[in-house]
């Protein structure tokens, strides 16, 4: 894709999973020791994802920075904000914030009344990010022996 722009968010190819993979594993790893168990992002299959065309990267000329997995679920009349991450060395340049707002804009393009969200309870900075960018705490739930913490941001 060519581009002026310093940066660009666009579909994620199969070349692109080793980057998507690094990506999730640096943003992720840390918190293995915190929660107890292995964040559901570090066990995704990214091929399959990229596949299904539910992966997109925000790319720029030096490389991927940014991964963000975003799935309709038309029955729920809402996108499931999957996953989101950003490069270790890209942290702190509003990537993460750009990345939310395109997952926002392009679910209200879809149709669809709310986005949502999981997270790890223990995960408390992500937290009081999505609270910070509008996003509500529906519920609390063990899954997968996973302490979550649910959320969903009205768009409509």
């Amino acid at each position: 894709m060519t581009t002026n722009r310093p940066h660009w968010i666009r579909p994620a190819t199969p070349g692109d999973v080793g980057a998507i993979e690094r990506i999730v594993k640096d943003a992720y790893t840390h918190y293995i020791a915190r929660i107890g168990a292995t964040p559901g992002p570090l066990l995704d299959d990214y091929p399959a994802r990229v596949a299904q065309g539910v992966v997109h990267v925000l790319d720029s000329q030096d490389g991927i920075q940014g991964v963000i997995v975003l799935i309709p679920e038309p029955d729920a009349g809402c996108m499931l904000l999957d996953n989101i991450a950003v490069s270790t060395l890209a942290q702190g340049k509003g990537y993460g914030r750009e990345m939310l707002r395109w997952a926002e804009d392009v679910t209200r393009q879809a149709g669809f009344a709310h986005i949502r969200l999981y997270t790890q309870e223990l995960m408390t900075e992500n937290i009081a990010i999505y609270r910070r960018y509008g996003y509500i705490e529906t519920h609390r739930a063990r899954e997968i022996g996973l302490d979550r913490v649910f959320m969903r941001k009205p768009l409509l």
